[in-house]
Parts: structure tokens; C-alpha cells; sequence
């Protein structure tokens, strides 16, 4: 038995347990109204499949629109893919949800932002945050959506 709840690998969960539902019904059903999403990923992922080309430009990691042109959206309980376009080039993507780092609906200003340890200290701008155990920050939050806006 364990001495502790380990609640940022449940939220964890919880939150990629979200994101596939939601992508899931998008996979049946389609994008209603003004829904659209920015997906950021970790191209560093053993998991993640791109091409070359991409990984190339994007050595570290990625973002991703869901909006106008997509196809053959295919959501399994790891991941997804997905055939996006990229300068008029179809190129299919294979993401774990694993290696998600935000997951933005500007439409209706939802976000998730998963933390790591490699989080990079410029992104962390001085707010108080709930510390979890051992004075860490927490894994998972919802994330701020100024950085979506125009």
C-alpha cells in the first residue's frame, strides 16, 4: 500500500481521459460550430510519428490546429491520428496523448496545459500556485489562454 494519493498522475489521467473523448467525438460526429483546437506536442516522443521533414523543423515540439482541413481523425485509447495540411502537402500524424503538452479550445477559452520537468522557467510568471507534495508545483493545470488571443 502506498503512503500517498499521487493526484497529479490521476489528474493526469483524468485530463488525457478528456482530450480523447472529445476528440473521439469529433472523430464520429465532426467540429460543431466554432470549436477548434491548438495542440501542442512533445515531437520528442518515442511514439509520436511524423515526417522527417517535420521533426526537422519541429526537433523539440509542435503545434497542431484542428479547424477547417483535417481527415481521417482516428482515436485509440494511446492516441490519435490525424492527416493535417501543411502548404498544400497532407501529411499524417500519429500523437500519443502522452506526449501532449496543451490542449486550447479558444472558442469557448478552455485549456489544459500539462507540466514536466522540462518545463522551461520563462513560462512560469510568478503566480501563486498550490505547491504538491514535496514543494513541487502541480502536474497538471488548467492552462492561461492570453497566450491564444489576438
Amino acid at each position: 500500500m502506498t503512503k500517498s494519493i499521487d493526484y497529479g498522475t490521476l489528474m493526469h489521467r483524468a485530463m488525457r481521459g478528456l482530450i480523447h473523448d472529445v476528440l473521439d467525438q469529433v472523430a464520429r460526429e465532426g467540429l460543431p460550430g466554432e470549436h477548434h483546437f491548438f495542440i501542442t506536442f512533445d515531437t520528442r516522443q518515442p511514439e509520436v510519428a511524423l515526417a522527417d521533414w517535420l521533426r526537422e523543423r519541429y526537433p523539440d515540439e509542435m503545434t497542431v490546429v484542428l479547424q477547417h482541413w483535417y481527415e481521417d481523425l482516428d482515436v485509440d485509447e494511446a492516441g490519435f491520428g490525424i492527416t493535417l495540411n501543411f502548404g498544400d502537402s497532407p501529411e499524417r500524424l500519429y500523437i500519443p496523448f502522452d506526449a501532449i503538452r496543451t490542449f486550447v479550445d479558444p472558442s469557448v477559452e478552455f485549456g489544459l496545459r500539462f507540466e514536466t520537468a522540462e518545463t522551461d522557467e520563462d513560462e512560469d510568471d510568478g503566480d501563486d500556485e498550490p505547491e504538491g507534495p514535496g514543494g513541487d508545483r502541480p502536474e497538471a493545470e488548467v492552462v492561461r489562454l492570453d497566450k491564444w488571443r489576438k
